[in-house]
Formats: structure tokens, sequence, C-alpha cells
């Protein structure tokens, strides 16, 4: 099984703290959070991962080198200044993602979801992984009946940044800079996308204050914040 790591951002929201480190680099319980992905990930049993690295990605690739110090092999995935966003980024790195269905997981939220990948349907393009609404994002992103995702018709839950994709969903995009939200409604609407929603741990780590929230927690070994 193969997965990419989104890590390629500047991390706006998050600044200074991103100034001089990458996002994926800040710290919970003095362990970074790419870290704690790479372990969930090795967890679940994936072991090949990509990498995506943008602002200040020399960082990471010093931090995780060739992965062999956490039990996964990592190959990079070096974007132009500004970077390539999320769709833009996967298209680029699909010849390391092989021809089977793969993971793809943000760097910038922290989750217990087992990662265990659901079976496609041969119509389906993507599977993604919905949760409840935080409080910052009340709208929601998409709707879920019967196991596949829509646009309208019901209540809509947030896109958690996970999901499991076909490399077809991006093999006709032209390289370069092209955000996923797109990508996604196009294949929804054609009723080709699946889903699920997780009602457990799910945290966007968007802001400084969320960060320090989520690490006070982690070391009081809170019931809700997964180690």
């Amino acid at each position: 099984m193969r997965a990419m790591i989104l890590a390629a951002g500047r991390g706006e929201r998050m600044r200074p703290l991103t100034d001089r480190t990458p996002k994926p680099l800040l710290t919970v319980g003095g362990i970074p959070l790419i870290e704690h992905a790479i372990a969930r990930l090795h967890s679940a049993g994936y072991r090949d991962l990509v990498i995506n690295l943008g602002h200040l990605g020399a960082q990471i690739e010093e931090r995780l080198g060739t992965g062999e110090r956490l039990g996964v092999a990592v190959r990079y995935s070096r974007e132009p200044p500004g970077a390539l966003e999320t769709a833009g980024g996967i298209r680029e790195a699909l010849p390391w993602l092989g021809e089977a269905p793969f993971l793809v997981i943000n760097g910038d939220i922290w989750c217990d979801h087992p990662l265990r990948p659901p079976v496609l349907e041969p119509a389906t393009l993507a599977h993604l992984v919905l949760a409840a609404n935080p409080a910052h994002h009340p709208g929601g992103d998409f709707t879920l009946e019967a196991g596949r995702v829509g646009l309208s018709g019901g209540h809509r839950h947030t896109f958690s940044g996970i999901g499991w994709y076909r490399p077809e969903l991006f093999a006709e995009l032209p390289r370069g800079r092209r955000p996923l939200a797109p990508v996604l409604r196009a294949a929804i609407a054609d009723g080709r996308v699946a889903g699920e929603l997780h009602t457990q741990t799910w945290i966007d780590i968007g802001t400084p204050d969320r960060l320090e929230q989520l690490d006070r927690a982690y070391r009081k070994g809170h019931p809700d914040v997964p180690a």
C-alpha cells in the first residue's frame, strides 16, 4: 500500500510559527506532526510513502531522511516556489504512487481513523473520509448518503483531508498548480465518489491556538487525543 502526505503548504494561518519552521515539523508532545502521521500510517500497514515538499521543505527532508528510522521508505516530490496545491501535487507524484488506489492525507490534521483502505468499486474514483463540522467551518463541504458523497440535498460534513484515490482521477490533468476541490466536485457530480463519516477524533491543526491546545491535551494523556 502506498500513501502520500501533503506537506508543501506555506502554513499562512500558523504564522509566525511557520516563518522559520515548516508546518509539518511543528510539534505535539515534542514530536513533529509529520512523524505522528507516519507512525499512524506505519501502524496501518503503509510502508511506501511520498511526501511533497515546498516551503522550507529541505528541513523536512533533513529530519526524515529515507524514512528508515521510522520504519518506512520515503520519496520526496519537490515542488516549485509557491507549490502546486493539492491536485497539482498529487499529479506530480503519480509516477511514484503506482497504478493501484493510494491514500493521501493532509500533514496538518490529527485523526484516529484506522486508515484501513476501503474496497473501491470499479467505477469509483475516490473514497473520502468526512468528519463533523468544526466551529471554524460550520457549513461543511459535502453530503453523504448511502456511502456516496454528494454536493447538495442533505446535511453537509467536512472533508477530513483523508482520501483514497485511483490514479485515473489525476492522470489526465495538465501538470502544474491545481486545487483539489474542482477535481473532486466534478467526480462527485458524476457519481463516482464514495465516502464515510468518521465520528471520533479529528482536528484541523490550522492555527497556533489549536496546536497549543492539542499539545496540552496530548501531554496530559487526554482520552480523546490518540497517542
